[in-house]
């Protein structure tokens, strides 16, 4: 078993088809760790073991390896590349020490290549960055390196180049002379060590000072160097060809980051913060960065890198602030789908637990000697959704156990019944996303669904102040019924919370105390189903001031029928309007495409309120759109920037409906009732 100090956690990160998983295979084929290498066209990548992952040919999970190389352990995380997958790839960050940057020659810098650097940056991992397909044809390499430093700063410098041919890499940290495909390797290494010694206040002041710096000094202060980011390293590969991988296994070995040299993780417990470095006697600190179900045997495995202390499968573990501790029983390694029996795991490393169904994704394990949480960088809203219909009968029950298990699985996978529209809605990042997620049902899970698209979650309000009363009156034989109210409504602020002010103003007894809660009941009831379309209302304070009881007949049935009578007279009187939801969304596209998206905006009634440049060319647009608007935005936005542009929404709040179109909303359902 490795040390501390051994072990490479490495996360390769960057747009769908860079090579990220090509990358992975041609790394554990090259150090031993696999025979053969494997190949995501020829479906016989170790990564990719999914039956959608292979029928795709792109990652949808974090898939996790192993290997060793010059007595190091090397821990691999392969993360998805396409938007719509991107939520697996941000929760599996925390888990490693340093970011891989994966970007295709051909391809260039891609959305998502920059939406997982800054989730890394933020993250304050040491990152470095890969050129993968260097011998892409029609490829201008030296315009992308430019466009490199433009977008993630001139810190970015050469670790190795192509060499002319492209057969091979030249090292620059090692190599002071040369010639390579992108000019003189003497240059390229002074501007590496340049970089690399900004990080050592001696060795900078020995360097100007015209002193020789030896490659076993600049080898010791790398790693800080990439800590502090004042040198991000650039390597290139050919996956494929195998040509520059064992150069950055070399490279990864020598130069990147250990769990003891990386920064200490933070637990918080409120107010508190309790740093833990990578002590293997420490308190236990885990964290589940990964929950998935085997393909073949659909058992749960949970991946959980350890931060401190060590996990025996003999101990008792605790699971965030559970009181019952479970036993984690066998700890394993991963290299894909194949799981090897370890004994324990130390920290620093990275380990599967099987069968413990109580862990759930970003939950943080201990030995009882700690509480708290280890924060995990936020993933998208998901906010493209549909509606499922069971396609057989009676399959109701395993549809929602298949859709609990792939929740746990995807973080930006959400499925709900909404009581309001009656209907089981699941949202996801995009329109491929919830397709995969469907096949998976289909093939693993043996359950076939029709959908189509959701109701949208309007809401009712009132705009004006009002009265109503009602008398609740039944006398059929025996004893009777009898209640009356008298109540005023008004408007509450926007989108308050709670959704109903509720005021008992009764003086003198006109009603009794007893009866408050049975009409609150019935004005709840109106509350849930509504008056103009039967959506929930919501913005509403109501004053219950007067009513008549009666010593016999009044009971509590009586006097919720009148609640709810008087307050539907009420909110009749009061001006009722429809309310819809509106999200905020954020569009990046390329900058030629700025005039197009905002007047696409605007044709939806939608606010744009703002726009950030990036570099490359890119724009973001900020805006507020209804949702009814953006339903289908995926495809629109494919098709207007050539699937260049991405974006990303989230709930912001309910907002008046135009009249002409609440006229639409409100035609439609009366005649969906009618058909009822």
């Amino acid at each position: 078993m490795a040390n501390s100090n051994d072990i490479r956690n490495i996360i390769l990160l960057g747009h769908g088809g860079s090579g990220k998983t090509s990358i992975s295979e041609a790394i554990l084929h090259v150090t031993g760790a696999v025979n053969r290498l494997g190949s995501v066209d020829e479906k016989t990548s170790v990564c990719d073991y999914y039956d959608e992952e292979k029928e795709h040919q792109h990652s949808t999970k974090a898939g996790v390896a192993y290997t060793e190389s010059d007595g190091k352990l090397i821990n691999l995380i392969d993360t998805p590349g396409y938007p719509d997958f991107v939520g697996p790839a941000i929760k599996a960050i925390p888990a490693a020490d340093t970011a891989v940057i994966v970007i295709s020659a051909s391809a260039g810098i891609e959305i998502n290549t920059r939406k997982l650097f800054q989730v890394a940056d933020q993250s304050s991992k040491p990152k470095m960055i890969v050129i993968n397909k260097m011998d892409a044809e029609n490829t201008d390499i030296e315009e992308l390196v430019q466009n490199i430093k433009d977008t993630f700063g001139s810190q970015c410098r050469f670790a190795n180049l192509p060499s002319a041919d492209k057969s091979s890499v030249v090292d620059c940290v090692i190599n002071d002379s040369g010639d390579s495909l992108l000019g003189d390797v003497g240059e390229a290494h002074t501007e590496l060590i340049e970089s690399v010694i900004e990080a050592d206040d001696a060795l900078m002041e020995a360097y100007l000072g015209g002193e020789e710096i030896s490659s076993d000094k600049i080898s010791s202060v790398f790693v800080d160097a990439l800590k502090a980011g004042t040198i991000i390293p650039i390597l290139f590969t050919d996956a494929r060809k195998e040509i520059g991988i064992k150069e950055l296994v070399d490279f990864i070995v020598k130069y990147t980051t250990s769990p003891l040299q990386a920064d200490q993780v933070v637990v918080k417990d409120g107010e508190n913060e309790i740093r833990l470095s990578a002590d293997a006697n420490g308190p236990l600190a885990g964290l589940v960065f990964r929950v998935g179900f085997d393909p073949k045997s659909n058992m749960k495995q949970s991946y959980i890198r350890i931060f401190s202390g060590t996990l025996r499968s003999d101990a008792n573990i605790m699971i965030n602030d559970q009181k019952k501790g479970v036993r984690p029983g066998h700890v394993m390694k991963a290299i894909g789908a194949e799981n090897k029996e370890v004994g324990d795991g130390i920290a620093g490393d990275i380990v599967v637990l099987t069968k413990v169904e109580e862990i759930r994704l970003g939950d943080l394990i201990h030995d009882g000697k700690l509480s708290g949480k280890i924060e995990m960088p936020e993933t998208p809203q998901p906010m493209f959704s549909l509606a499922l219909e069971p396609a057989s009968r009676g399959d109701e029950q395993k549809i929602g156990s298949a859709l609990e298990k792939i929740c746990e699985e995807d973080p930006c996978f959400k499925s709900s019944y909404e009581t309001q529209t009656k209907e089981l809605v699941v949202s996801g990042l995009g329109e491929i996303h919830l397709r995969v997620i469907l096949e998976k049902m289909e093939k693993q899970y043996k359950l076939s669904v029709n959908t189509k698209q959701p109701k949208i979650p309007y809401r009712e309000t009132i705009t004006a102040k009002a009265e109503g009363h009602y008398r609740h009156k039944k006398q059929s034989g025996g004893s009777g019924q009898f209640g009356e109210v008298y109540l005023r409504v008004e408007p509450a602020e926007r989108n308050a919370d709670p959704s109903l002010e509720f005021g008992w103003d009764i003086f003198g007894g006109s009603i009794p105390g007893q009866f408050e809660t049975p009409i609150a009941k019935g004005i709840s009831d109106v509350m849930e189903n509504g008056v103009v379309a039967g959506y929930r209302m919501q913005d509403v304070k109501v004053s219950v001031y007067d009513g008549k009881y009666h010593p016999v007949d009044s009971k509590e049935v009586a006097f919720r029928a009148a609640g709810k009578g008087a307050f539907i007279d009420a909110v009749q009187k009061a001006k009722p309007v429809l309310l819809e939801p509106i999200v905020n969304i954020e569009v990046t596209v390329p900058s030629e495409n700025m005039g197009d998206i905002t007047g696409d905006i605007a044709s939806k009634r939608g606010r744009v309120l703002g726009q950030d440049m990036l570099t490359g060319g890119m724009l973001v647009i900020k805006a507020q759109v209804p949702l009814v608007e953006v339903t289908q935005y995926n495809s629109q936005l494919k098709s207007v920037t050539g699937g260049r542009g991405s974006y990303s929404m989230s709930f912001s709040h309910y907002d008046l409906v135009p009249s002409n179109v609440q006229q639409q909303i409100v035609a439609a359902a009366k005649k969906e009732k009618e058909a009822e």
